[in-house]
């Protein structure tokens, strides 16, 4: 499994914007598509935003289309989530994941194929 560390939540209002991080241990992350997962209280965890292995295919919820944009940077082992026009309804644990090795899939979206997971980061956005 991958060590995964978000950073980059905070507090804000509506309409502003955060960039999360998610920094991996590993020297082969670039092998793992990686997704980025939100949970709020009493809800389930929900998919956000997805990135292949190559970084050239990306997927997102229709939540967020528009607003948020997933990319990787392989040298620095880093996903990051740029989340803009944010909106209360957005507030939320954030979570990063990579996926499974045997996934077999270019852009993972579910939960179940994701088995390396941060510990999450704190998104508040207040109206």
């Amino acid at each position: 499994q991958v060590q995964l560390v978000e950073s980059g939540g905070g507090s804000v209002q509506a309409g502003g914007s955060l960039r999360l991080s998610c920094a991996a241990s590993i020297r082969t992350f670039s092998n793992y598509a990686v997704g980025w997962f939100r949970q709020a209280p009493g809800k389930e965890r929900e998919f956000v935003a997805a990135i292949s292995r190559s970084g050239t295919g990306t997927a997102y919820a229709d939540s967020v289309k528009g607003r948020f944009t997933i990319s990787r940077d392989k040298a620095k082992k880093t996903v990051y989530l740029q989340l803009n026009s944010l909106k209360p309804e957005d507030t939320a644990v954030y979570y990063c994941a990579a996926d499974r090795p045997a996934s077999g899939l270019d852009i993972p979206t579910g939960r179940v194929e994701y088995d390396s997971w941060g510990q999450g980061t704190q998104v508040t956005v207040s109206s």
